[in-house]
């Protein structure tokens, strides 16, 4: 039996917008040049965003990890790492938000940094911020301005991570390791990773060698390293690939910063449900 709105009239079959939504996601198509057989194209786009904006797509997402967590499926050296996707020329139309006195906003708030634009020489970006676990399947995401440092973005990452218990209990939120690259070895990064009692595998940069020898003693010992443990980072790598086979994220075609994100949750979705059983 279909659902029926507050105007008394059934849904389109769901199964049939999300193929519809599915489709667009791995063609990065315009909405309006959906194929007819999933629908009115506007059935569609507005059901994608209604399931956005009411966490539909998030539950999912966190319903299908939860269930992986239940049975000790999750592995919890988790890789964090950012790629930077060209964001096409139809992305900075996003509408301009005023302010009660009819001005623009502008610096941090101005509306393609609220959109997680930035502009560099090749124009308009978008970086997505992964934190995967062993198996290279996504945790946390995070979008910001593709002119925005890593490090900067890393503690929204791993508050990202959350998986709440199948039963009782606090969700997990600590992973066993984390493993990055120099772009993360800072002193804040490592002594908040310390302070949570988190082990920590990143590279220090030459830099930064080079200023604690020259410090002598009150440079203090080098950060511990464990190569082999470092080699397992390049899953984050193999899920950017993953996920840029979606041709909506691996170009932002979206205005809005939610809606890109939407399509990234979504394909993250089917990536884990296509992981097989170990």
């Amino acid at each position: 039996m279909p659902q029926v709105d507050g105007r008394a009239r059934p849904w389109r079959d769901h199964c049939q917008v999300a193929n519809g939504v599915l489709w667009r996601l791995r063609t990065g198509a315009p909405w309006r040049d959906l194929p007819e057989r999933y629908g009115p194209w506007q059935t569609i786009c507005e059901r994608f965003a209604r399931w956005d904006a009411d966490g539909t797509w998030a539950r999912l997402l966190e319903h299908v990890r939860v269930c992986d967590d239940a049975v000790d499926r999750v592995e919890w050296t988790v890789s964090v790492d950012s790629t930077i996707n060209r964001a096409h020329q139809h992305a900075a139309g996003a509408r301009k938000k005023r302010e009660a006195d009819g001005d623009e906003l502008e610096g941090p708030g101005h509306p393609q940094a609220r959109q997680a634009l930035g502009r560099s020489r090749g124009g308009l970006t978008t970086k997505v911020h992964l934190a995967v676990d062993g198996r290279g399947l996504p945790l946390s995401i995070v979008l910001t301005p593709g002119n925005v440092n890593d490090a900067t973005a890393f503690r929204r990452v791993l508050e990202g991570i959350r998986v709440p218990r199948a039963a009782t209990g606090r969700p997990r939120t600590t992973p066993d390791r984390i493993l990055g690259d120099k772009a993360y070895s800072s002193r804040a990064i490592l002594h908040l990773l310390r302070r949570r009692g988190i082990a920590t595998t990143i590279p220090e940069r030459r830099d930064q060698a080079a200023n604690r020898r020259r410090r002598g003693a009150l440079g203090g010992r080098p950060p511990a390293f464990n190569m082999a443990a470092y080699r397992d980072r390049n899953v984050v790598e193999r899920c950017f690939a993953r996920l840029e086979r979606f041709r909506a994220i691996a170009t932002r075609f979206d205005e809005l910063a939610d809606r890109y994100r939407a399509g990234v949750v979504l394909a993250s979705l089917i990536l884990w449900l296509r992981e097989p059983a170990r």
